[in-house]
C-alpha cells in the first residue's frame, strides 16, 4: 500500500529526513504501543505520506498531523480531506505553536530529534511513542558511566521516563536510511530530583559536558565563560568533594542536580552579603 501511494504521487523521498516506514508490522505495533481511545487528541509531527496517520485515526478522537513539505502536504490533503478527525496542519514543528494534544505518536524528522523532543517536554501530554536513530535512543536511556550518557541523558531523565520499546531496522524504510531506528515511550512528570533553577541547571548540564573528559571542578572553570559564576574558583572550592573528582558521566542527573543546587545556594549567599 505504502509503495502505492508513493508510486502515485511520484515521491521519492531521502530530502528533508524523508525515509518513509512501510513495514505494516512496525506501523501497527506503533498504533498499539500508544493505546489509544475515542478520547485521544494525537499529535503526529512529520506525517509524510500518512502511513502512520491513517491508522492513528482509526483509533483516536482526532489526529493533529504536522508536516513541513508543500508536495507531501498536498498528498495528505488528497488523502485525508474527507475524513473528518484528520486535520493536516502545515508548517515547521519547531515553529509552529502546538495545539492541545494528549499524545504524541510520530516518526520524526531525525535531524530536529533533540530540538522537538525538548519543546514537547515543554507541554502537558499523556504520553509520547516516538521513532528515533537508534544511536540517538540509546543516549536518551543510557546509565551514567557508559559511552551513551550524555547532556541527552540527563534533561531526558529531568522531564519524562523513557524506554525503548523496540529496534526498527532500516529495511522497514523506503528510501532505506544509512541507520536503524527504535521507537521510544516518553511519559512525562515531574522530576524526580530537586531543582532549584531550571534554567541554571539546563545550562549546567550543557556546560560540564562539553568537557566530559574533565573532572568536574576543571569543567566548571573552563565552562564559567557559559556559568557566569561570581568568584568561581571560591564556589568550586566548596562543592562536594566527592562530586568534584568525578567526570559528568560519571554522576546521576539526581547528583549533577545536587551540584547545580549548590552553586545557586553559594551564588545567592554571595548576592547577600
Amino acid at each position: 500500500m505504502v509503495h502505492s501511494i508513493l508510486r502515485k504521487y511520484r515521491i521519492k523521498g531521502g530530502v528533508l529526513d524523508q525515509h518513509f516506514l512501510i513495514d505494516a508490522g512496525y506501523l501497527d505495533r506503533i498504533v498499539a504501543a500508544a493505546d489509544l481511545s475515542s478520547e485521544d487528541t494525537v499529535l503526529e509531527i512529520g506525517a509524510g505520506i500518512g502511513n502512520l496517520t491513517e491508522r492513528l485515526a482509526r483509533k483516536a478522537k482526532k489526529v493533529l498531523a504536522i508536516e513541513l513539505d508543500p508536495a507531501l502536504v498536498a498528498v495528505l490533503h488528497d488523502r485525508f480531506d474527507a475524513v473528518e478527525n484528520i486535520e493536516i496542519i502545515p508548517g515547521d514543528a519547531l515553529k509552529l505553536d502546538f495545539p492541545d494534544f494528549d499524545k504524541a505518536v510520530s516518526n520524526l524528522p531525525y535531524s530536529i530529534s533533540s530540538e522537538i523532543t525538548f519543546k514537547l517536554l515543554r507541554h502537558e501530554f499523556k504520553m509520547g511513542i516516538l521513532m528515533y536513530q537508534y544511536e540517538f535512543a540509546k543516549r536518551m536511556v543510557s546509565p551514567p558511566n557508559c559511552k551513551d550518557y550524555s547532556r541527552l541523558t540527563v534533561n531526558t531523565s529531568y522531564f519524562a521516563d523513557a524506554s525503548i520499546l523496540m529496534k526498527v531496522p532500516k529495511s522497514a524504510f523506503q528510501p532505506v536510511p544509512e541507520v536503524d531506528s527504535a521507537v521510544i515511550k516518553l511519559v512525562p512528570r515531574p522530576a524526580p530530583f530537586e531543582v532549584r533553577d531550571e534554567p541554571f541547571f539546563l545550562e549546567f548540564v550543557l556546560a560540564v559536558f562539553s568537557q566530559r573528559r574533565k573532572k568536574l571542578r576543571n569543567a566548571i572553570l573552563n565552562t564559567n565563560h557559559l556559568l557566569k559564576i561570581p568568584e568561581v574558583k571560591e564556589i568550586v572550592n566548596q562543592l562536594p568533594e566527592e562530586f568534584m573528582g568525578k567526570r559528568a558521566e560519571n554522576l546521576t542527573p539526581g547528583e549533577l542536580a545536587e551540584v547545580a543546587n549548590r552553586i545557586v545556594e553559594l551564588k545567592s549567599d554571595l548576592t547577600s552579603d
